[in-house]
């Protein structure tokens, strides 16, 4: 090929598709073992560190928009780990709280992270090295993060 700019084997956007690919495929057994997509386990991530969360700083959270956040938590709700209720004094608002079966999943959820630390890390070093070199990209493609 005479662009080189052009072959796929050249472009970090595919190869951050293909990392999140092969860490969505590892994390998927672990999460599975606790009853938990990804998409959920992100929001119960955020859940067990603030205990409650309007719908909306959920959203600005994980970064992701109400109409993939809602049926989220709707599922949530139906497996008993949170619970959903309107705003006292804004009925639009809906704040979700976790259940005590969500609190409960606390637990079981803290070895996912050394379970998937393995594939991914050397040791704190290599963490911090890495978590760094991220968000420094993660910066210069959105400011505001």
């Amino acid at each position: 090929m005479s662009r080189p700019e052009l072959l796929l084997s050249n472009q970090l956007c595919f190869l951050v598709h293909r990392l999140d690919l092969a860490i969505a495929a590892k994390y998927r057994p672990v999460l599975a073992a606790l009853g938990l997509t990804y998409g959920q386990y992100l929001a119960m991530l955020a859940l067990w560190e603030h205990r409650e969360l309007a719908i909306g700083r959920l959203c600005e959270l994980l970064r992701l928009d109400t109409g993939t956040v809602s049926p989220l938590v709707k599922r949530l709700a139906a497996a008993g780990l949170v619970k959903r209720e309107r705003g006292t004094e804004d009925e639009r608002m809906v704040v979700v709280r976790l259940s005590d079966k969500g609190v409960a999943l606390e637990e079981k959820a803290r070895r996912v992270p050394a379970a998937l630390a393995g594939c991914l890390i050397a040791d704190e070093a290599d963490y911090l090295n890495i978590r760094a070199k991220l968000e420094r990209m993660l910066s210069r493609l959105d400011p505001t993060t």
